[in-house]
């Protein structure tokens, strides 16, 4: 079977691990990155793998349950927010992300809500690859 063919294809190389920096090749992403202190770094200027994750998935997300209120027609509603929260868990000499979105949807019924973000994980590439480690917790506006 053949694998189907991307709609959009991209890469970034990364340049000294997480104490170096990440770029891609057309030049549209340019990071440094910083080892926290947490990690047993310095917590010098820069981001973190796991924070370039946060930001995807937020992103990824928050554009999912837009296409999926765009979908079903939903009335207009306030603006959502979501906030992706990554954790990075030792296991032994490996390490486990802990992976929450923390999703606003001011305007909407809680019944309403929960359907969008339900539908979203449908939608969204992030949520379908990590399947059920995404711990999804829905606030009031």
């Amino acid at each position: 079977m053949t694998k189907p063919r991307p709609l959009y294809e991209t890469s970034a190389q990364a340049h000294g691990g997480r104490a170096g920096h990440v770029d891609s090749p057309d030049g549209q992403l340019q990071v440094r990155l910083a080892v926290p202190e947490a990690l047993g770094g310095d917590g010098g200027s820069g981001s973190t793998p796991e924070q370039l994750f946060a930001a995807a998935l937020a992103a990824c997300f928050e554009s999912a349950m837009g296409a999926a209120a765009r979908a079903e027609q939903y009335p207009e509603f306030g603006v959502m927010k979501v906030l992706a929260v990554v954790g990075l868990v030792a296991q032994g000499d490996a390490h486990d992300l802990q992976v929450a979105l923390d999703i606003t949807l001011p305007g909407l019924s809680r019944a309403q809500a929960g359907h969008l973000v339900e539908r979203a994980q449908t939608i969204c590439a992030y949520s379908r690859a990590l399947a059920s480690q995404i711990e999804y917790r829905l606030h009031d506006a």
